[in-house]
């Protein structure tokens, strides 16, 4: 088994931190990646959904899944599942820095996420704790105003990364 940890970073301004509307363990949040065969390396033309509350029966008869899905070319079966409790909201200083946040890992068997797509259904704070809900980050970037703060806030330069993990 490898555990495929989904990391992000952005540049934030004015706010303290960005993350899935209901926390990184929200099991309405829908994860858009790409996924590469194990087996023949195809990478799927879109991208596949997924979500804590999709769950199906595991091919081998033992528990459930997340996701299992044969690859279109060589027919191999591959299956994921997301293991909550691994995430964490991008900070600000993180921001700042350039740094990454571990918002999920994923269990993947014959199969690799490549490429994460920003959705909608996240949530950030201003430095001034105003809350803004319900943040669609697909276009690549958000922006608002704070009338609280009297100040503007926005998202810009999303970028993610899948990188192996050893969990104990």
């Amino acid at each position: 088994m490898v555990y495929y940890e989904l990391r992000i970073t952005a540049e934030l301004e004015n706010l303290t931190e960005v993350q899935p509307q209901g926390g990184c363990d929200d099991s309405n949040f829908v994860y858009y990646v790409k996924l590469k065969c194990g087996n023949c390396g195809e990478i799927g033309d879109k991208e596949t959904c997924l979500s804590m509350d999709d769950v199906v029966p595991h091919p081998t008869g033992k528990g459930t899944c997340h996701l299992v899905r044969k690859c279109k070319f060589c027919g191999r079966e591959a299956t994921v599942n997301m293991l909550p409790g691994y995430g964490r909201p991008l900070s600000h200083i993180e921001s700042q820095f350039g740094k990454y946040a571990a918002l999920m890992v994923f269990d993947c068997r014959n199969v690799e996420p490549v490429e994460f797509s920003f959705g909608s259904g996240w949530k950030a704070e201003s430095i001034e704790g105003t809350k803004f809900e319900d943040i669609d980050l697909s276009a690549g970037e958000y922006a608002d105003y704070d009338e609280k703060g009297e100040c503007p806030v926005m998202i810009s330069n999303l970028r993610s990364t899948f990188s192996i993990v050893n969990l104990k």
